[in-house]
C-alpha cells in the first residue's frame, strides 16, 4: 500500500488551504479588534473617562442627545432644540468630571 496516496495529498491540500485561512482570518481580526480597543484607549484617555461599558454608553446616550438638539434646532424647534442640548451638555459635563 502506499502511504501518500491521491486522496491523501487531497486531504492534506486541503487541510492547507483552511489552515492559511483560519490564520488569515484571525490575523485581519486580532488587528481589527486592536485597533478597536487602541481607538477607546485614546477617546477615553482624551476625554479623562473611564473606558468601562457604563461610560462609553453614557458618552454614545450624550452625544445622541446633543444629535436629537441638533436637529430639533434645523427643524426650526427652537425650545426643543434647547432642552436636548442643555440635557445633553449636562450629561457629557457630568460624565467628563
Amino acid at each position: 500500500m502506499q502511504a501518500n496516496g491521491f486522496f491523501d495529498e487531497i486531504g492534506e491540500t486541503i487541510g492547507e488551504a483552511i489552515r492559511v485561512m483560519v490564520e488569515f482570518l484571525l490575523g485581519i481580526f486580532t488587528n481589527f479588534f486592536g485597533a478597536f480597543r487602541d481607538f477607546i484607549d485614546g477617546l477615553t484617555r482624551s476625554l479623562g473617562i473611564n473606558d468601562s461599558i457604563f461610560s462609553i454608553a453614557v458618552l454614545v446616550i450624550g452625544l445622541l442627545i446633543l444629535w436629537g438638539g441638533l436637529r430639533a434646532f434645523l427643524r426650526g424647534s427652537l425650545l426643543g432644540g434647547i432642552i436636548r442640548t442643555v440635557l445633553g451638555l449636562f450629561i457629557l459635563s457630568w460624565l467628563m468630571m
